[in-house]
């Protein structure tokens, strides 16, 4: 196999592909982050907005740039990421570790379900906006089921198309934000993170709220994941475009909030209230396939983690197709349809992006502390960090990824158990198959075949 084109090579070209292929998840959190804050939240003041906005931009700082971005993305396996490949580099150091590697992945799975369906439903949600009739559902039914038809193409060619349309959306993100940011530069206070900590302090309900602020993360784990389609540093480079058209959107959407608070209850959706009347359709347009791009970036990841599993003998073995001689770019229809139909069940079942909301995030949650931990035992027995920086490293996000974990645990009856229900699924299959290979390997027994030469001839 060929090495994948995207991954060996820096080019404007490259870091454009990049951005189809990896930031759909993260790209798209916009939709829903700050619609599932005021959802939740009761009182909407000029406190909430800025509190909340302050969060997001040191949860999207610390999470997603400084541990997957700087720190995770040193640990490629071969050039391949994601936290199956990240034990697979780890696992003669510390076998044991396979159960953490086991629980990671599992919830990362099972949280990977709701990314497709709460993207394509929040933004074909914006076609409401336009008459209260329009069959949203049927709609987001129709885009999941061409999506994942067309799977079986080249990944190569779909990140050639995805790439400039996600290059148009964070452009959209960026422009649309900064023309309200410029309105209320009141909300670049946000950048203080006094006023994230005086919120989960002071607020009431604000610690609670946290598990609809991690919402602007969920995507940095299918980031790692995709390292080994875009390579490191297309990632790196791409990132900081990435990470600035996000911040600004946020902060458009605190500072519109923060203009409108009169009009403003838990069923308002900032980003498209926003939106012009004259940009409201085009928006909706780019919003869903942003959304589709989303999607595709998740299942592309999917296929990756499933991948790995099989070769460290976690998984049962499934056929794999290779649409191109490129390397990383695979297909696998069992897991596809089953994917497919995991998140028709999600859309039918929870019907609206707010109510789903309440089953994301917490099951991800998980899935970043098995990580940490993964990242700490890297980074103790194969980088020989110094110890300052891994007592540093491992106080900073224990304490940040418990606080998201405590906080999601309040998702549990309104929809976190469905992600958690699917991860003991999939823990059962992963520890079943790992179990029945190490009792077979225990009757196995290997002998010379010397001595037996002449029989076979």
């Amino acid at each position: 196999m060929e090495n994948n084109p995207v991954k060996s090579r820096v080019s404007l070209l490259s870091v454009i592909m990049t951005l189809g292929m990896v930031y759909g998840d993260i790209g798209t959190s916009p939709l829903y982050v700050l619609r599932a804050v005021i959802g939740t939240a009761g009182v909407i003041d000029k406190d909430l907005i800025l509190g909340s906005v302050s969060c997001i931009i040191w949860t999207i700082t610390f999470i997603t740039t400084l541990k997957y971005v700087i720190i995770a993305l040193r640990a490629d396996n071969k050039g391949e990421g994601g936290i199956f490949s990240l034990f697979a580099l780890i696992r003669k150091k510390a076998p044991w570790i396979v159960f953490i590697a086991m629980i990671g992945g599992c919830t990362e799975l099972a949280d990977g379900i709701i990314t497709p369906s709460i993207t394509v439903v929040s933004a074909t949600e914006g076609l409401s906006l336009l008459g209260p009739n329009i069959p949203v559902i049927p709609i987001a039914v129709f885009i999941i089921l061409v999506l994942f038809s067309l799977q079986k193409f080249s990944t190569q060619a779909m990140g050639s198309l995805f790439g400039p349309i996600m290059l148009i959306w964070f452009t959209t993100l960026g422009v649309v934000g900064m023309v309200f940011l410029v309105q209320a530069p009141f909300i670049l206070h946000a950048f203080n993170p006094y006023y994230a900590i005086r919120f989960l302090l002071a607020h009431p309900g604000g610690f609670v709220l946290l598990g609809a602020i991690f919402l602007a993360t969920t995507g940095a784990e299918a980031l790692y994941s995709d390292l080994g389609h875009c390579g490191k540093e297309n990632i790196r480079r791409s990132w900081i475009f990435v990470k600035s058209m996000l911040i600004i959107n946020y902060l458009g959407q605190g500072a519109w909030l923060i203009n409108n608070l009169d009009s403003v209850n838990s069923q308002t959706n900032p980003f498209f209230s926003m939106m012009p009347g004259w940009f409201l359709i085009p928006s909706i347009i780019i919003a869903i396939m942003a959304a589709i791009i989303a999607s595709q970036a998740l299942i592309r990841g999917t296929y990756t983690l499933i991948s790995v599993a099989m070769s460290l003998n976690l998984w049962p073995r499934l056929r794999i197709k290779y649409p191109t001689n490129i390397k990383g770019q695979m297909y696998i229809s069992s897991v596809n349809w089953g994917l497919c139909l995991a998140c028709l069940f999600v859309i039918l079942f929870f019907k609206r992006s707010i109510n789903m909301t309440a089953a994301y995030g917490l099951s991800i949650t998980i899935t970043m502390l098995m990580t940490t931990i993964l990242l700490t035992y890297y980074l103790v027995k194969i980088e020989n960090v110094h110890t300052t920086i891994i007592i540093l490293f491992v106080m900073t996000f224990s304490i940040i990824e418990t606080g998201f974990l405590i906080a999601n645990l309040h998702k549990f009856q309104s929809g976190g158990w469905f992600t958690l229900l699917i991860g003991s699924i999939l823990f059962s299959i992963m520890y079943i198959w790992r179990k029945g290979r190490l009792l077979k390997a225990g009757f196995t027994e290997f002998t010379r075949i010397a001595p037996y030469a002449e029989i076979f001839r």
